[in-house]
C-alpha cells in the first residue's frame, strides 16, 4: 500500500580524498575519509508521520531508524557511517512530491525509503527518476507503479528504473483475498466499496475480477469519500443488498467506521480489506463490530519468522513509542537494501563512493539479494519483490489473528 527521514550523503571529494561536510565530515579523531575517517550517509525516508495514518508512518520510521543503528554498530560498510533523516507527507500526494524535490535538490542524497501510500509513490516517481535517486517502498501494493498502466491487460512495462518495493503487490493480494472468501470463509455474494484512491481502487479493482471468476456474485458497488466518516448512505445499501460480505479498498481510517456503521444499520457481514486495515487502529475505530472482519497482508507474520527474531528483539531493546506495524519489517529491509546498495558501489571503487554515486547504486539495487527480515529480499526485472507470500487475518477478542499464510494460486 503506503508510508521522515532524508539520505544525506556528502560527497564532496578534494584531492582525490572524499572529505565530508558539517554533517559530518570528520570523525572524532578528525580524519578524513582516506585516512580512515567516517563519510556520513543519510538515507532519506517519506511517510505519514502525522495525521490518520501516522500508526502506520512511524512504525516504518522506527524500523528504518533501527536498520541504520544496526548498520552503524556493526560497522558494516567500512568507511560509511549512516544516518536517518525523515520527511512527513500527510499521506498527500502533493507533499510527497514537494518532499521528492527536497531530496533531489541536495546531491548529498543517494536514496529514499517510502512512501507508504501508492498514490503519494505517484507523485514521486519522476521526481526520482529524472535524478537517478533509487526509491525503496515497503508499502506500495498499486502494480502500475513498477508494472505500467496497462499492467491488467498483460502488457507489462517498467517505466521507472529507480523505483523498487519490498511488499507484494495488489495483483496478488486482491485475487489472495478472493480466493480465502470463496473458498474457505464460503461467501459468495459481495458488496464492494473503495475510497476512489490509487491503492483502494486499485485493490477492489483486483478482488472484484477473481471473485467473479470463482462464482462469486457482485450485488453491488459504491464509492466512499474517506474524509466524511459518514457511511450511513452506504451502510442501509449494504443492508439491503443482500451481500454475505462486503470488501473494502481503502484504509482503516475510514475502515473502522465503515465497518461500524454498517453493523450498526443490520447487515449481517464481515468486513474484509487489504493491508490498510491490518493496524491495531482499525479495530480501536471499528470497536466490537470488526470483531469477525478479515484483512490481508504482504509476506508471513513477521512473530513466526526465524529471520527476524533478532529485528523484533532490537525494536524492543530500543524502547520505541510506537509499533513497527504491518510494514516494520519490510521497512528495516528497504533501509538494508539500501545499505547493501552503498556498499556494493563502495567496495567496487575501492572503498569510497565514486561521483556518479546515485546512478551506481540504482544499478546495484536490481542484483541486491540478501535473508532480511521477511525472508529472502531481492527484485525481479520490475523492481518488485520476488517474495510473493501473503496472510490472511482475522479480528478476534480485539485483536488480528494470523488465520493463514500462502501464496496466490492464480
Amino acid at each position: 500500500m503506503r508510508h521522515r527521514s532524508l539520505l544525506i550523503l556528502t560527497t564532496a571529494i578534494t584531492a582525490g580524498a572524499l572529505t565530508l561536510t558539517a554533517c559530518g565530515s570528520r570523525d572524532d579523531k578528525g580524519g578524513d575519509a582516506a585516512g580512515g575517517g567516517n563519510s556520513t550517509v543519510v538515507i532519506g525516508l517519506d511517510a505519514p508521520l502525522t495525521g490518520d495514518l501516522s500508526a502506520l508512518g512511524l512504525g516504518i520510521k522506527n524500523s528504518a531508524d533501527l536498520a541504520v543503528k544496526q548498520a552503524n554498530k556493526k560497522q558494516y560498510v567500512k568507511g560509511i557511517t549512516f544516518k536517518l533523516e525523515a520527511l512527513d507527507d500527510q499521506a498527500q500526494p502533493s507533499s510527497g512530491q514537494q518532499n521528492a524535490t527536497k531530496l533531489v535538490a541536495d546531491k548529498e542524497v543517494l536514496g529514499v525509503v517510502g512512501p507508504l501510500n501508492s498514490s503519494v509513490a505517484e507523485s514521486m516517481q519522476k521526481v526520482f527518476e529524472d535524478a537517478n535517486l533509487v526509491q525503496v517502498s515497503p508499502a506500495n501494493t498499486n502494480p502500475a507503479l513498477s508494472q505500467g498502466p496497462k499492467w491488467s491487460t498483460g502488457e507489462k512495462k517498467r517505466t521507472y528504473k529507480s523505483y523498487f518495493r519490498t511488499a507484494t503487490t495488489d495483483a496478488i493480494q486482491g485475487p489472495f483475498a478472493a480466493q480465502y472468501v470463496v473458498n474457505k470463509a464460503k461467501k459468495t455474494k459481495a458488496f464492494i466499496i473503495d475510497d476512489k484512491k490509487t491503492y483502494g481502487a486499485g485493490l477492489a479493482g483486483t478482488f472484484k475480477g477473481e471473485f467473479e471468476k470463482l462464482g462469486g456474485k457482485v450485488v453491488g458497488t459504491d464509492h466512499v469519500n474517506p474524509d466524511t466518516k459518514d457511511f450511513s448512505a452506504v451502510a442501509t445499501k449494504v443492508k439491503s443488498s443482500g451481500a454475505d460480505v462486503v470488501y473494502y479498498g481503502g484504509e482503516y481510517p475510514a475502515g473502522g467506521p465503515l465497518t461500524k456503521q454498517i453493523k450498526e444499520a443490520g447487515a449481517k457481514v464481515i468486513v474484509v480489506g487489504g493491508d490498510a486495515l491490518y493496524s491495531a487502529e482499525y479495530i480501536k475505530l471499528g470497536g466490537a463490530a470488526a470483531n469477525g472482519d478479515i484483512a490481508t497482508s504482504v509476506g508471513a507474520p513477521i512473530e513466526t519468522l526465524p529471520s527476524a527474531k533478532e529485528f523484533l528483539a532490537n525494536y524492543k531493546a530500543e524502547n520505541y513509542k510506537d509499533a513497527y506495524e504491518a510494514y516494520g519489517g519490510y521497512s528495516y529491509d528497504s533501509t538494508w537494501a539500501i545499505i547493501e546498495a552503498v556498499k556494493k558501489v563502495v567496495d567496487a571503487n575501492g572503498g569510497k563512493l565514486p561521483s556518479d554515486a546515485r546512478a551506481k547504486i540504482v544499478e546495484a539495487m536490481q542484483t541486491i539479494s540478501f535473508e532480511g527480515v521477511s525472508g529472502k529480499v531481492s527484485f525481479d526485472e520490475f523492481g518488485d519483490t520476488t517474495n510473493k507470500q501473503l496472510t490472511v487475518y482475522g479480528v478476534q477478542n480485539g485483536a488480528h489473528k494470523p488465520i493463514e499464510s500462502g501464496t496466490f494460486g492464480g
